[in-house]
């Protein structure tokens, strides 16, 4: 079996990262290369709730959306093939959910500076933790406080700033295949937990 079968068989992808990372651009291309489904949290949120995520917020509040994203993450625990997964900005904000996302599988980390946040972002009127002025200045705040957690709940971080997703992509593949040769020499077999960050 080669890197790209062994990964096509072991547990599903996580990525994880401040809105505007890059998630759901990189988790397409890992789609198509390992042939799994891309499946998106916030947009499995926003179908069982039958509203937008900004009218979550505004309807029932934050505390139940993150209270939604924790029931998605148990429901992804139980799918038998692998897939990529793209989570939401906050998810790794409570400590239940940080846990649940080292054991759903190997957890990526995209980084990336608030000044690409912003560009990426300019126009955009859909996330409700930038509504109103200062949107640089919350972007900052925000990843001030998430970027710790970020960090030490994947086991990869990989920097996005100026790059293409192919070649994001293809550092998260060949940190998978670090990760697994590793512990294979160590004879641990493939306990997510084990991959260290």
């Amino acid at each position: 079996m080669d890197g790209t079968e062994r990964i096509q068989a072991e547990r599903h992808i996580v990525l994880i990262g401040f809105m505007g990372a890059g998630k759901s651009t990189v988790g397409r291309w890992l789609s198509r290369k390992l042939s799994r489904q891309l499946l998106d949290t916030d947009a499995m949120i926003e179908a069982g709730a039958g509203m937008t995520i900004r009218e979550i917020f505004a309807v029932r509040g934050e505390d139940a959306f993150r209270a939604a994203e924790t029931e998605v993450l148990k429901g992804l625990a139980a799918r038998r093939m692998p897939v990529i997964v793209s989570t939401g900005g906050g998810m790794p904000m409570r400590a239940e959910n940080r846990t649940a996302l080292r054991q759903l599988g190997y957890v990526v980390y995209l980084r990336v500076k608030p000044e690409t946040v912003c560009k990426r972002l300019a126009g955009d009127t859909t996330r409700p933790l930038l509504a109103g002025n200062d949107r640089q200045q919350k972007v900052k705040e925000l990843l001030r406080q998430r970027g710790p957690v970020y960090e030490e709940t994947a086991h990869l971080t990989v920097d996005t700033d100026g790059r293409g997703p192919e070649e994001i992509a293809e550092e998260i593949l060949s940190g998978l295949h670090i990760a697994y040769s590793r512990q294979e020499r160590k004879g641990g077999g493939h306990n997510n937990e084990a991959f260290g960050n």
